[in-house]
């Protein structure tokens, strides 16, 4: 009986995990995805230097991922993510934005079982962003994603400021990607993120920085304030004159030497160089996403990522895609997973 139980416990385990191992091929999406297109010789916009001005050329980027905030605390760095097999059961998601998330019958405005949201989730701590767990309401004062792969089906599924409230999950918006196609959100539609924009794509990962290839995607950059949205983002978070859009890219200027770095530091600064950073929300300026993982080391981090500034940096022209982008796919229509 104990063994039967253990293993029950592990099967358990292996079916939801945390910074689990996510489904290839990777990088995540296709190739020719905006997430994974090669800006190297993109043009520089015209405007590139005010935007950078507005910015402050001097701002320094930010890593704004790690590990835990201390030790033993439920309080985290960085965005976990959970791999889950495709026999989770499916659970619904009341929405403040229902009007633009997926799971929802659009027709009456009823959520439906489709996000496949671990149970342990709603008690243990770094299943969500911020670390703490489901039943801890931190919607006031965090964004509380949770950012969910079906490695079985190669779906994901993305959560903003997620609650427990003891009968049922709620959230702000949600959104689901398959990462098989190109899927782009409808024009005017948020996602978990305020650009409409997938966020697990975007994030610098441990394994990547540490694994023997180099990184072959952008990342995901915040900046203080925007104004509207270019492709390949779908939203507007904002209408301040001389900021940039979301979606926009900035590119590290390829002439910014690199020797100086720790060979992982220098991988993810050469993606820097070649895929670039798209603006995908409002928040603290030249802040880089990445993933939570305790295996970070943030006295390497920070003082590398302080040593650029947003002067080393160029935005390539607005709505940047050398083919046309795939057509929007209408996910209003999307309710079952």
């Amino acid at each position: 009986m104990l063994l039967a139980v253990t293993l029950a416990s592990a099967l358990v385990s292996a079916a939801s995990t945390i910074g689990g191992a996510l489904p290839g091929p990777l990088p995540l999406f296709p190739a020719d995805n905006w997430w994974n297109l090669n800006i190297s010789g993109a043009p520089v916009d015209p405007s590139s230097a005010a935007y950078l001005s507005f910015i402050g050329s001097t701002r320094q980027l930010h890593p704004d991922f790690g590990g835990d905030v201390s030790p033993g605390s439920a309080e985290v760095y960085g965005f976990p993510f959970v791999v889950v097999d495709g026999s989770l059961p499916k659970r619904a998601v009341q929405f403040q934005y229902d009007d633009e998330s997926d799971g929802v019958d659009h027709t009456t405005g009823v959520s439906v079982p489709f996000y496949p949201i671990p149970d342990e989730a709603i008690t243990q701590a770094h299943w969500i962003e911020s670390g703490d767990p489901g039943n801890v309401d931190l919607r006031s004062s965090a964004d509380r994603h949770m950012l969910i792969v079906d490695r079985d089906n190669r779906y994901l599924y993305e959560l903003y400021n997620v609650f427990y409230n003891g009968t049922q999950w709620v959230a702000g918006s949600g959104a689901f990607f398959d990462l098989n196609a190109n899927g782009r959100r409808p024009d005017g539609w948020t996602s978990a993120d305020a650009a409409g924009l997938a966020i697990l794509p975007g994030l610098v990962r441990y394994d990547e920085a540490f694994g023997t290839g180099e990184i072959r995607h952008a990342f995901r950059v915040t900046v203080r304030a925007t104004n509207g949205y270019v492709y390949p983002a779908s939203h507007r978070a904002g209408s301040t004159g001389g900021a940039l859009p979301m979606g926009a890219r900035l590119r590290l200027k390829s002439s910014r030497d690199l020797s100086g770095f720790t060979p992982e530091v220098q991988k993810i600064f050469r993606a820097m160089q070649v895929y670039g950073l798209i603006v995908a929300d409002n928040g603290s300026d030249m802040y880089v996403s990445g993933t939570y993982d305790p295996r970070w080391n943030n006295g390497v981090l920070n003082p590398a990522f302080r040593a650029l500034s947003a002067s080393d940096f160029e935005v390539i022209t607005l709505g940047y895609h050398p083919v046309p982008p795939t057509a929007p796919t209408n996910l209003r229509i999307r309710t079952t997973g």
